[in-house]
């Protein structure tokens, strides 16, 4: 080992615990007692190495190769912005924190391989942002500037990526979990918890927040409430924006039916809630048609589903990592076996989705 290798691999079994939520002694008890919690502390600590048949027995335990835990650290996390509930506790907001850090690592490592780094073209230019009205005309500014149009988003998800933005979706996320933002060494990144994909329409708007957060010139010393104001209002005129959405909805209405909310919303890709606020913020209803949309749709809420959350057919997923690690894979840049531990799959899974390359 060189003199960074113990450093680095007692960081990285730090790492490797939390990402599993376990303790010293829950390592131990994993590891079938093969060494103990406190000899786990020294190993921890920079003062002690495992030998061969230890470090097998952890990267079983904690779901690694051996080689993970002698890779050097490229990314940390700066400016974390979590959408979470109270009840998130902190061992599991750390075992959130490390799985994206190690996901973003693995992602810059390949963007270097094959020269392919992302490219974000920056915050909007602009005075900062203090209120939720300078925020919608933001969300018309993204929308030049990415020529964007005033069409219903298809992909948000393919989209950011697209503009620079790495996105990870944390499988086993705990439901107290949605999303963060962040901004790394290689970029701004974005984390979705995988069970929103059983609400595409949530998860959309989750995306946009998270968006929000990396391109808006947000002025300093906001409120919790202030921001989060002006986050929503950004988020709902990207993906109903004002010129498109008045023609579908209608000016001054006074009467709706359900069957016409949700076209829209298929249409749209936006929740009915989202839809009803988005009219509201426009004035296209009053607030006593809001206000009996309310009582109707409170009953949505508790069940966490509403009419129609089944004829949106949008795809929000994106491919580019796995993309770029097929093609570094196909122009020789890696092994196979390289690429199934970028990927985190065994050789035969990652074999059986490569399948030939064509030359």
């Amino acid at each position: 080992m060189t003199t960074e290798a113990p450093d680095i691999f007692s960081k990285r079994l730090r790492q490797a615990r939390a990402m599993k939520g376990l303790a010293l002694r829950g390592l131990a008890d994993a590891i079938g007692g093969a060494v103990s919690h406190t000899a786990l502390a020294k190993y921890e600590a920079g003062q002690m190495q495992p030998d061969s048949a230890v470090l097998i027995k952890l990267c079983d335990a904690l779901d690694q190769v051996p080689d993970y835990f002698f890779r050097p650290f490229t990314i940390t996390l700066q400016d974390v912005r979590f959408r979470k509930k109270a009840s998130l506790g902190v061992k599991a907001e750390q075992a959130v924190r490390e799985r994206a850090m190690e996901y973003f690592e693995r992602y810059h490592e390949i963007e270097q391989i094959v020269d392919a780094p992302s490219k974000f073209p920056g915050r909007l230019a602009g005075p900062s942002i203090k209120t939720p009205e300078a925020a919608e005309k933001m969300a018309d500014e993204l929308r030049k500037e990415w020529k964007l149009g005033r069409d219903p988003l298809p992909n948000v998800i393919e989209l950011i990526e697209s503009h620079g933005i790495k996105v990870f979706e944390l499988a086993n996320a705990d439901q107290d979990f949605d999303g963060f933002s962040a901004e790394t060494e290689a970029g701004p990144v974005i984390v979705l918890a995988d069970w929103l994909n059983v609400n595409l329409l949530r998860k959309r708007m989750t995306a946009v927040h998270e968006l929000a957060h990396l391109v808006l010139p947000l002025a300093k010393n906001l409120s919790e409430k202030e921001e989060e104001d002006i986050v929503k209002r950004f988020a709902g005129a990207l993906l109903l924006p004002k010129e498109s959405f008045e023609q579908t909805f209608g000016k001054h209405r006074t009467s709706l039916s359900l069957g016409e909310l949700i076209e829209m919303k298929a249409n749209f890709g936006a929740s009915i809630w989202a839809i009803m606020m988005r009219a509201r913020q426009l004035g296209l209803i009053g607030e006593q048609v809001f206000l009996r949309f309310c009582r109707e749709a409170n009953a949505w809420r508790a069940q966490k589903r509403e009419p129609g959350d089944d004829l949106y057919r949008g795809n929000e997923s994106h491919s580019r990592f796995k993309q770029l690690v097929h093609r570094a894979v196909a122009e020789e840049c890696i092994s196979a076996s390289k690429a199934s531990s970028l990927l985190g799959q065994t050789i035969g899974e990652f074999r059986k989705e490569f399948r030939e390359v064509f030359s």
